[in-house]
């Protein structure tokens, strides 16, 4: 067995996060790559929700469709995902099911019983994983001590025998689950937000700004948590409009800043976009998708917001923006994100999700490096007279901050002049300054990185992807190559200014996309001239898996 994926399932508030991570803690000790993502409601009690963790011996970071082994903490929740669990699969839960090799068992009656308080059944389902799967007891007693070392003797006692207990019962059950072999190296994991934030720490953002709002709240909550280590100074918002106008404020003044957001958050943002693409005042802006509009379904994932992103603010100016596949690729494309705002002055956007800011990834060998972190303010003393907005071949005006020096800095959202006053002379300064502004697009483009590309020279088909699908488009590929079927990847991370690129011209061309319009083919046709016709989308709020690509795969062999 090259892998395992475990499903644990249960209500808002049964603490499946706690089972997951502590679980997770107990299989990283034995040197297992591990990949967890998880599905939740909207709410902070009832409803359902689900943790999956699957277990290999070298990192796969992307989700299955189904499962080998389904924990259910509560009769609702078993019934409602039993469709997760494979035909060979083993169901361990309070109802009898003759569908599938099971134990009926409740970790809440047992734990009432036995200890006097139901709250202790996630203990005592740690408990029952760690046997199963024949895993070392003490290393989870280790976990539990560590956890609740700030709670009660008592509390920690009773977690402590619930393992015990919860280990037993899975020694005496019978039942067996094998794993695959252990790895060779002790894997570092992590989610997308601590990601994204340490790259803008490194990248020397000193200021964050933003208003909570699922699912791009994690990255302030991180930051916060981290502010004096990391240096990076937060703070909460009235509103999404007050976030990122603080964030220009800060810029403006000198400190390199950012805000995140998503959904409706993003679209209050979009008037201070075209306010920092007039003023050209760097900033840098995570926008965690969701599926919309609207409210829409703030705890689930989609890439529903592409051409948003890319065409968000009235008027025209130039911006960049990313759409990093995985935690290293955020880490790396967020410094990459600040070194081209400040570069370029000019609004910067990282697109996530819910999908990739709440799953956790395996890595053996992390790139901590990445770009230099570049600042590209001006000396004062080169200027006898200072223009802010003073024309030059690149479109790139040398910049100063208020307070730097005895020059004045003039700023305004007003079409202005070299000096940043306002200027009605329109032939003379306002259509110059437009075309200044967009002139940076041309250097600007050189800067951005090609798509990836797997096995193309040979390919017959070729999936086009971006963003967070990439590891599950890459074992789709795998494996249909395993059947003999000639398929290729270009994925891109960097998608505005589009990078110059060109297709190949002999493969049937196929984006793979977690949303309802195709929107990456509609900006692939408008950029690149292509007539794309064929796409894999998916947009129920849940990641695509490489199954789905599979059988999505042979839908359009079957259609052509």
């Amino acid at each position: 067995m090259k892998e395992l994926t475990i499903s644990l399932v249960g209500s808002a508030g049964e603490g499946l996060d706690s089972i997951g991570s502590l679980f997770s803690t107990v299989l990283a000790e034995h040197k297992y790559a591990l990949f967890s993502w998880k599905e939740y409601e909207s709410r902070v009690r009832g409803g359902f929700n689900s943790y999956h963790l699957k277990i290999s011996s070298q990192p796969q970071n992307y989700p299955r469709e189904q499962s080998d082994l389904l924990l259910a903490l509560n009769p609702e929740a078993q019934d409602k995902y039993t469709s997760l669990l494979k035909p060979s699969g083993l169901l361990i839960g309070p109802k009898e099911n003759s569908r599938f090799q099971s134990l009926v068992l409740s970790f809440k009656d047992l734990a009432k019983k036995e200890l006097g308080n139901s709250l202790y059944a996630n203990a005592i389902a740690l408990g029952f994983l760690t046997g199963i799967l024949k895993l070392k007891l003490e290393l989870l007693l280790e976990a539990l001590q560590k956890k609740f070392a700030t709670k009660s003797l008592a509390i920690i006692n009773n977690n402590l025998e619930g393992a015990r207990l919860g280990y037993g019962q899975a020694l005496d059950s019978s039942l067996n689950l094998t794993l695959p072999p252990s790895g060779e190296h002790n894997y570092f994991f992590t989610t997308g937000h601590p990601a994204t934030a340490l790259g803008a720490a490194r990248a020397g953002c000193h200021f964050m700004a933003a208003y909570p709002m699922t699912p791009s709240t994690g990255l302030i909550t991180y930051l916060s948590q981290k502010q004096e280590e990391l240096k990076v100074f937060t703070l909460q918002a009235e509103d999404e409009i007050a976030a990122i106008n603080l964030a220009l404020g800060a810029s403006f003044a000198g400190v390199r800043s950012m805000t995140a957001t998503s959904g409706g958050g993003f679209a209050l943002m979009v008037e201070s976009i075209s306010l920092a693409g007039m003023t050209e005042t760097p900033v840098v802006i995570v926008l965690a998708q969701r599926p919309g509009p609207a409210t829409g379904l703030p705890t689930r994932t989609a890439q529903g917001d592409l051409l948003f992103a890319i065409f968000a603010g009235h008027g025209e100016f130039p911006k960049v923006v990313f759409a990093p596949s995985d935690p290293e690729e955020l880490y790396l494309k967020t410094i990459k994100a600040f070194n081209l705002a400040y570069k370029y002055q000019l609004p910067a956007i990282i697109l996530t999700d819910q999908f990739l800011a709440d799953s956790n990834f395996s890595y053996w060998d992390f790139n901590w490096e990445g770009e230099t972190p570049q600042f590209f303010r001006a000396n004062p003393s080169e200027f006898k007279e200072y223009k802010r907005y003073q024309f030059t071949p690149s479109g790139i005006s040398p910049r100063l901050c208020p307070g730097q020096s005895v020059h004045l800095v003039g700023a305004d959202s007003d079409e202005h002049d070299e000096w940043g006053h306002i200027t009605e002379e329109l032939d003379k300064v306002a259509k110059p300054m437009l075309e200044k502004r967009l002139n940076k697009l041309k250097e600007l483009q050189k800067e951005i990185a090609p798509p990836l590309e797997v096995d193309i020279a040979d390919s017959k088909y070729i999936f086009i992807s971006f963003g967070s699908t990439k590891e599950s488009v890459l074992a789709a590929q795998k494996h249909l190559r395993t059947k003999g079927e000639k398929v290729g990847v270009i994925h891109f991370s960097e998608l505005w200014p589009l990078p110059s690129y060109s297709f190949p011209q002999n493969a049937l061309l196929i984006t793979v996309e977690n949303n309802a319009t195709a929107q990456l083919a509609k900006l692939l046709n408008l950029g690149y001239s292509l007539n794309l016709k064929h796409s894999i989308l998916k947009y129920n709020g849940l990641p695509l898996t490489p199954e789905e690509i599979g059988r999505k795969f042979d839908e359009i062999q079957n259609q052509i």
